[in-house]
């Protein structure tokens, strides 16, 4: 109701894996968190989100945990994808989006971690666009990873050309 208010459609996907990973891209704005939870809470599904453990602190952590929030320690390389991981094998049902750019600036490199914490659970990768250009959400894709990461993760950038940020200039895909 209220991204409709807004202006913006919300498209309903029609798999609903019990786990996966959400990759959302383009993520060029703070909006971009924001829009991402009202469409989720809209089409009536959760997923959860990595934060750095340090904002969990009160009051803002209870608050943070109730919107799905995951506090993860990235103190030690490599840490993260493995704490992800235990997470889906402790919760049967267990979504989490994560924007692959790794900032809201302009960065020509996605990072893999998402990809990683794929193959690694053994959960499917759900693509997840915020299009300001249509001013649509949707989860277009359901994607198994094959294992061969370079061709899988340009596989998936590719599926995100025609996607509008909301600061174009920040988006790497649009480019390719």
């Amino acid at each position: 109701m209220l991204l409709r208010m807004m202006g913006w459609k919300a498209l309903v996907p029609s798999a609903n894996p019990l786990q996966s990973v959400i990759c959302v891209a383009p993520h060029t704005s703070n909006y971009d968190f924001l829009l991402g939870k009202l469409y989720y809470w809209s089409i009536g599904r959760k997923a959860g989100f990595l934060m750095k453990k340090e904002w969990f602190f009160f009051p803002l952590g209870p608050i943070f945990r109730a919107m799905g929030g995951i506090p993860i320690d990235r103190s030690k390389r490599g840490s993260t994808v493995e704490q992800v991981r235990e997470f889906f094998q402790r919760h049967a049902v267990f979504n989490v989006a994560i924007t692959p750019e790794g900032t809201r600036d302009y960065s020509p490199q996605w990072k893999t971690g998402f990809y990683r914490i794929a193959v690694g659970a053994g959960v499917p990768i759900q693509l997840a666009v915020i299009d300001y250009s249509y001013k649509e959400m949707s989860v277009f894709e359901l994607f198994t990873p094959t294992g061969n990461e370079e061709a899988d993760i340009a596989y998936i950038r590719s599926r995100y050309r025609a996607s509008q940020a909301r600061h174009p200039r920040n988006f790497a895909e649009s480019e390719i």
